[in-house]
């Protein structure tokens, strides 16, 4: 046994996937840096709204396509390493984006945020590193509790704007930058390995080949990629939304961004929970219902704060359980042996959901009668897409699939 793997022994189990959960945490709140100051930026800046919207979304697309590899690496060096990796690799791009912000260079933080990206591949760590230490049975409900390292959203949408009030920009970035440090050092002295982990040393791009030919990878990453899509654009575009409609501060709407986070959060291991006790299909079925349901109701602008604040609450909910289904339904479905290189595709396209919805809302904005009820709608639209694809195609219960050749 090496020091980076432990016996399964009293707390080392809960203790790891505690501190894994920090960690996502930490990369989640460096990942969202630029969501709660986008307001900020575009009125410094004077951004157009479809400017704006590339601004936010620009780190969501690398965080989600840097998933693929990350998960295939996780698979062949263990989520300890690649936890350390991604924390420390993450620290130079929050500095570089905290320095564009100050210096007011809207092309530097295009370019630097798509670096900033770096620290949303994090999730496909997670996934086999949680996996690893529980057993199939309680696997929902392990990867559950990492997957409320997306508090990281709502810790980034409270407190980034308060940071850049009482130190400045560049400082806030600083904090943020630090946290990452100690949190890579914390790994390297508390985190381990479990034991059940073997690493996985074919060739990565045959490996993640082998994944592809998955039918299950495939319908997982079209499911993913609507509701972890959802929560992120969300996470990602609400301070621009409700500045827009309601007319927010930048530090009111970021509280009320942090509501939503913190509810899609603890929304989460619900849905990983409920999927061990019931098959994932129904889990995501009710997902998808309840998204539409909630999108439609948030076409008609309810007022703030109550109504509002309802409305987008349950929609978090909604898009968490949905969340915790897909993957307990990943654990379940996807060969041993590929689970890290499943996880990165599906969270890729978890990722890829979250990036192109900012980017309609920008486009689709109605300025003259300020309204997002065109991108609404096509959230209607595609939820009730997935509910009826997932209710019609895909079996409540199948047997796991064999490892795809090479």
């Amino acid at each position: 046994m090496t020091s980076a793997t432990a016996p399964d022994t009293g707390l080392v189990r809960p203790v790891n996937l505690a501190l894994a959960t920090w960690v996502s945490a930490i990369n989640f709140w460096a990942w969202n840096m630029i969501g709660p100051l986008s307001t900020t930026y575009a009125g410094d800046l004077r951004l157009s709204s479809t400017e704006a919207s590339i601004l936010v979304a620009t780190p969501i697309l690398v965080g989600a396509i840097g998933r693929v590899a990350v998960g295939a690496l996780t698979d062949r060096y263990g989520g300890r390493v690649m936890f350390i990796a991604i924390s420390l690799a993450s620290i130079p791009p929050v500095l570089a984006v905290g320095a564009a912000g100050a210096a007011g260079s809207y092309p530097m933080l295009v370019v630097f945020g798509f670096f900033l990206g770096i620290a949303g591949t994090i999730f496909a760590v997670g996934i086999p590193f949680a996996n690893n230490w529980y057993e199939p049975a309680r696997r929902g409900f392990a990867t559950g509790v990492f997957g409320m390292g997306m508090v990281g959203t709502a810790l980034s949408a409270f407190f980034t704007p308060r940071f850049v009030r009482w130190f400045g920009l560049f400082p806030a970035h600083i904090i943020v930058a630090a946290a990452l440090a100690a949190t890579a050092v914390l790994c390297i002295v508390v985190m381990r390995n479990s034991p059940e982990f073997t690493p996985n040393t074919d060739p990565v791009v045959p490996k993640l080949k082998a994944a592809a030919k998955l039918g299950v990878t495939w319908e997982m990453s079209a499911l993913y990629a609507i509701v972890f899509g959802g929560f992120v654009a969300f996470s990602n575009y609400l301070p621009t939304y409700i500045k827009h409609i309601y007319g927010f501060s930048p530090v009111d709407a970021g509280a009320r961004t942090a509501a939503f986070a913190l509810a899609a959060v603890l929304a989460r291991p619900v849905g990983g929970a409920l999927s061990d006790r019931i098959a994932p299909k129904y889990v995501v079925l009710a997902s998808f219902a309840g998204t539409a349901l909630m999108a439609f109701i948030a076409v008609f602008q309810p007022p703030p704060d109550v109504w509002s604040a309802a409305t987008f609450i349950t929609l978090a909910v909604f898009l968490g359980v949905g969340t915790g289904g897909v993957f307990a339904w990943v654990a379940r479905r996807a060969p041993a042996k590929s689970v890290g290189s499943v996880t990165g595709i599906v969270a890729a396209a978890g990722g890829l959901g979250g990036y192109f919805p900012p980017l309609v809302m920008g486009a689709t904005y109605n300025a003259a009668d300020n309204n997002y009820t065109i991108g609404l709608l096509l959230l209607v639209a595609t939820a009730l897409l997935a509910f009826f694809y997932t209710a019609i195609r895909l079996h409540a219960h199948e047997p796991q699939p064999k490892e795809a050749s090479t």
